[in-house]
């Protein structure tokens, strides 16, 4: 297999950086549709600072802020037909992996004709409107990936568009939008991004230069894992979250994520539990079926974190998530049915079977 390294958008870190880069903003277009939530932008000054620049330029531009958490894919058909009747030119993102998510797809179905049945094809044009995208969030990476993740009602389950004209061609990372998020939010965004680094060093696309980034994602997060279990963040803490959350959003550009994924959509939409805390539930036992048949990964993961044993990753896993949800057995049979035909599933190093997810979960959480 022939492995590659692609990441096209413009990554500006540091604090106010959106507010010292109008310029940017300017290169845009005249008028933005600004995809965000109904109130975290508002609350911690991203849109502030955003709608302010857009203003000192000169720039108009239109909010869509009916975003919720897991976007649908009659949200993002919603904002496409807002953003047409709009006559938007650049689209901003504002927020979570949710608006960050819903952006891409918006401004694809903006730009092109696609139907429903069509929407996860992976057949599109070449049509988009140029993205600028403000995580407000360290955990899906969303602002470097060419991923737009939905809820699909009608398959019960979370699918995945992909496209390379989907990369944000500018990415502003500043940790001051983060001061005040909660801890649920804080530790499952963390681990969400600790879990896209780990996926992407298991995944049969990995290759050295991701690897390389993976470590150094792994290692920024882990040292950051005192301050998370005490909840004791620093604006720097925040940063290197950040930071280590657009790292692994770079792996995963290139690798795609694994079973983990697969198996933590239904966790998701059946039991709403938060995407980060779902693979945090499956992954210390993904590991440990991974150290079965590939122990060299699982070591180079494990030193990563300081750590010798998958055991300790269990603990600490332990510690940051709580208690955990319990699945019936009926439940345990269900999602794993509906994991098995998704292609994350194929993506690991060591692919399981069914009788292997069936385990997982039942480890995990039975």
């Amino acid at each position: 297999m022939v492995k590659q390294y692609f990441m096209p958008t413009r990554v500006i870190l540091g604090e106010d950086s959106v507010k010292n880069n109008p310029s940017v903003f300017s290169e845009m277009g005249k008028k933005a549709l600004i995809v965000t939530g109904r109130s975290s932008a508002k609350k911690n000054g991203s849109l502030d600072d955003v709608t302010e620049v857009l203003s000192k330029n000169g720039q108009e531009w239109s909010v869509f802020d009916r975003v919720m958490a897991n976007p649908s894919v009659e949200c993002v058909y919603e904002g496409a037909s807002f953003a047409r009747s709009e006559k938007v030119d650049f689209v901003i993102a504002i927020g979570g992996g949710s608006p960050m998510d819903a952006a891409k797809a918006i401004n694809l179905l903006a730009c092109q004709d696609i139907p429903r049945d069509r929407l996860f094809s992976g057949n599109y044009g070449a049509e988009i409107l140029p993205m600028i995208f403000v995580p407000t969030t360290a955990g899906t990476g969303s602002e470097v990936t060419p991923y737009s993740i939905l809820t699909d009602h009608g398959e019960e389950t979370k699918i995945s568009i992909a496209s390379p004209i989907l990369f944000p061609k500018v990415a502003f990372l500043d940790a001051k939008y983060m001061d005040n998020l909660p801890r649920d939010i804080t530790v499952n965004t963390a681990i969400d991004a600790l879990s896209h680094a780990v996926e992407g060093m298991l995944s049969v696309r990995a290759n050295p230069m991701t690897d390389a980034i993976a470590s150094e994602s792994i290692r920024m997060i882990s040292s950051c894992f005192d301050a998370l279990k005490k909840f004791q963040l620093t604006r720097n803490d925040r940063g290197k979250l950040l930071y280590a959350s657009t790292l692994a959003g770079m792996v995963i550009a290139n690798t795609g994520t694994t079973a983990v994924h697969s198996m933590g959509y239904s966790l998701t939409y059946y039991k709403d539990i938060d995407h980060g805390r779902a693979n945090g539930l499956l992954l210390a036992e993904f590991l440990k079926f991974i150290e079965r048949h590939r122990p060299d990964k699982v070591e180079q993961i494990l030193a990563c974190m300081g750590m010798k044993k998958t055991d300790e990753f269990k603990d600490l896993f332990d510690e940051l998530l709580g208690e955990k949800e319990r699945l019936t057995l009926d439940e345990i049979n269900m999602y794993t049915e509906k994991a098995m035909p998704k292609k994350n599933i194929r993506n690991s190093i060591a692919v399981p079977g069914k009788e292997d997810v069936l385990n997982i979960y039942k480890a995990s959480l039975g």
